[in-house]
């Protein structure tokens, strides 16, 4: 019993020499000046040490120091750059006989950094970014000044060196007076576990933020192995999680897990994201495998998959699903991007597509993306819209004077040109197809079209659809290098079956008929009224086998007739319409005014031609339409009137688009068929005297005019 007591005692008696052979033959406090000095020549700054630096010997042994700082040079807000509470340092004992400093680690608590950066541009961080003060520090040691050689041979033979720090309760404030930015890092702590060259190490970190009026917290761990001379390392086991809010914005929870990272091996991550923007609240999640080559020069994303949910009133449908499944890849020597999009779902839309990234001061952007079902009404909660004159504003157009036209103009708010000067920043081209295309309540198939902006000018360099039986093609440009920008475009329409489009568009059946409208048009400006007032161009029509209903002409000259003559019609009126084998028409834009003057219409018992104007500004119309019976009007369901036959008459159509009001022009018909028949009884009566032809003329014009 004794024996072991005695080989108990031998080590115990040996550790306790050894401490005090510590405290009685190393000071501690000799390292104070060789601190400062080190300081002093490499950045001119001051290093205060408060109090004797002491042995500390639980739970290792090791150096304590009290407060510290390291000043700031003058004109700073702050009196230092860096100050800390406490630090520890844990020492290996036996290296100090040989004047050899090995640090184990070194624990910081309550450190504090100021970082700042004045209006005139000087940091405080430019002493430590300057050359070392080699010179200055040497100068007062050749003079033969006492403290510096004390000093100096208080620093003499020590070599130190450094394994791992762990700091707690730190703080960093970085101010900026030339941007008035601040942000500060508060409660910030690290430590770092069992540091050692090609072994796991676990470390993890926390802090709390603030950038002007952004709040945020983060906090993480992870696995790491350093190499020998640190060439290689590799990640493991890495978990982060952060929070963020604003005065608008909120995230309350961010997560990203990374199982293992190492170069040119397949790395799989998770992520996920929670909070809300505005009126907008979110919640994503996804994950995807990526590889990063050693030299850092390829990264590649495969699988990349994305599933959030968005809600709010301000979507045009909530909730919004989105989910998304892709590949990336990114040459960083190259700075190219490849995205190939294997699928993209926004509730029921769907697309796929790829695209490639060429980084440069204005990056070029190609895609092509390509969607099978596209109903744009229903995506935004317009399916249920009445279309219309009852929804398209008929109060606005129904008056045709000033009146009503300033009182809209006085309440209206003021138009502005779009801001498109981020077009100027822009190389982008791409194509998008989609097999069934829905918009305006317009059904639309094959849908292609060929795209592209470059540096503020954006081209429409090919649009084609199927469309109700016909075909739409379409070019255009529009150049926003100058405001207001200016625009271009020529649109062909072949075949289209105009009626059910009018029903779908506009809730509208006026109309019948196959049509073939030709569009080339150009103008400036992009607010509302100027593009009216500066559109300008042609619109050419061509309808075929058609009807214009609402409206039945035959009846309509029928009923003035038979006023005029004082007689009433028996019988049915027949239906409002008017039938049409062709109708052409050639319309020129100009100041806000469409007009024509060669509208013409055939059908087997009328020839109709037209000629006046309409303002799209005000919607309004000053239209004469003038028809010739060329026919019995029988077949317009009603009595003959044959002796109309050959007689031009007049319609006026005035008034709103949405409420039109048609007129018959009664005493020019008079006239014409009084014409006639003086004509026909000329002819009957065989006078072919040219001076008897001239005395009728002259009556004629002396009883109509």
């Amino acid at each position: 019993m004794k024996k072991l007591l005695l080989i108990l005692a031998i080590p115990v008696l040996v550790i306790v020499l050894g401490v005090a052979a510590l405290v009685m033959f190393v000071n501690p406090n000799q390292f104070k000046p060789m601190l400062a000095e080190q300081v002093k020549n490499q950045t001119g700054l001051e290093l205060e040490i408060s109090g004797d630096i002491s042995w500390q010997f639980f739970p290792s042994v090791g150096l304590e120091l009290g407060q510290t700082s390291l000043k700031n040079p003058q004109g700073f807000q702050n009196p230092n750059l860096f100050s800390v509470n406490q630090v520890g340092v844990s020492v290996a004992v036996m290296p100090l006989l040989d004047k050899t400093l090995e640090i184990g680690s070194i624990t910081l608590d309550g450190a504090q950094v100021y970082l700042e950066t004045l209006k005139d541009g000087r940091s405080n961080l430019d002493a430590l970014t300057a050359a070392p003060q080699t010179e200055t520090a040497a100068e007062p040691a050749a003079t033969g000044d006492a403290p510096a050689e004390t000093s100096t041979s208080a620093a003499d033979g020590w070599q130190i060196s450094l394994s791992g720090v762990t700091v707690s309760n730190a703080l960093l404030e970085v101010s900026n007076a030339q941007t008035g930015t601040f942000t500060k890092l508060y409660d910030v702590g690290l430590n770092v576990t069992e540091f050692a060259v090609d072994q796991w190490t676990t470390a993890n970190f926390e802090l709390k933020g603030q950038n002007n009026d952004q709040q945020f917290t983060a906090k993480g761990t992870a696995d790491f192995k350093l190499a020998q001379g640190f060439a290689e390392y590799a990640l493991k086991n890495i978990e982060f999680d952060a929070t963020y809010e604003d005065t608008a914005n909120q995230i309350q929870q961010a997560q990203l897990k990374l199982a293992t990272f190492e170069f040119d091996k397949p790395n799989a991550i998770e992520f996920s994201m929670k909070g809300n923007a505005a009126d907008l609240t979110f919640d994503a999640k996804g994950g995807t495998t990526f590889t990063v080559d050693k030299a850092i020069s390829l990264v590649k994303l495969s699988g990349l998959s994305l599933d959030s949910t968005l809600n709010g009133a301000a979507l045009p449908q909530s909730p919004m699903k989105i989910t998304m499944a892709s590949d990336l890849s990114f040459d960083l020597n190259k700075s190219f991007l490849d995205f190939v999009l294997q699928k993209l779902t926004v509730n029921k839309i769907e697309l796929d597509g790829k695209a490639t990234v060429q980084l440069a001061d204005i990056p070029k952007v190609r895609f092509s993306l390509h969607s099978p079902n596209i109903d744009l009404d229903e995506f935004l909660s317009l399916n249920n819209t009445t279309a219309g004159p009852e929804s398209s504003g008929g109060d606005a157009g129904s008056g045709s004077g000033s009146g009503a036209a300033n009182s809209t103009a006085s309440t209206a708010p003021k138009e502005v040109e779009p801001d498109l000067t981020a077009l100027g920043g822009l190389d982008v081209q791409g194509k998008i197809t989609i097999d069934k295309f829905k918009a305006g309540n317009a059904h639309m198939q094959q849908v292609k079209t060929d795209f592209a902006v470059n540096r503020g000018v954006a081209t429409l360099n090919s649009f084609s659809s199927k469309l109700y039986g016909g075909s739409i093609t379409a070019t255009g440009k529009l150049d926003a290098r100058k405001s207001p920008a200016s625009y271009s475009a020529v649109k062909r329409i072949k075949g289209v079956k105009v009626q059910p489009l009018l029903v779908d568009v506009a809730n509208n059946d006026m109309l019948e008929g196959t049509g073939n409208i030709d569009v080339n048009v150009k103008g400036k400006g992009l607010a509302p009224t100027a593009m009216k007032k500066n559109l300008a161009g042609t619109v050419k029509i061509n309808f075929a086998d058609g009807a214009v209903n609402g409206i039945n002409v035959a009846q309509l000259i029928r009923e003035n007739y038979a006023r005029f003559k004082g007689q009433s019609l028996d019988g049915a009126s027949g239906p409002k319409k008017t039938d049409f084998s062709a109708m052409k028409a050639t319309l020129k834009l100009a100041n806000g005014v469409v007009s024509t003057n060669d509208m013409t219409a055939e059908s087997p018992l009328l020839r109709v031609k037209g000629q006046g104007s309409a303002n799209y500004i005000n919607e309004t119309a000053d239209f004469v339409v003038s028809t010739s019976v060329v026919g019995t009007l029988e077949g317009q369901g009603g009595q003959s009137i044959d002796e109309l036959r050959d007689v031009t008459i007049p319609i006026r159509i005035t008034g709103a688009w949405t409420d039109p009001k048609f007129a018959l022009v009664f005493d020019d018909v008079l006239k014409e068929k009084a014409k006639k028949e003086v004509e026909r009884a000329t002819e009957r009566l065989g006078i072919k005297d040219e001076k008897t032809k001239k005395a009728v003329d002259s009556l004629l014009k002396g009883l109509f005019n």
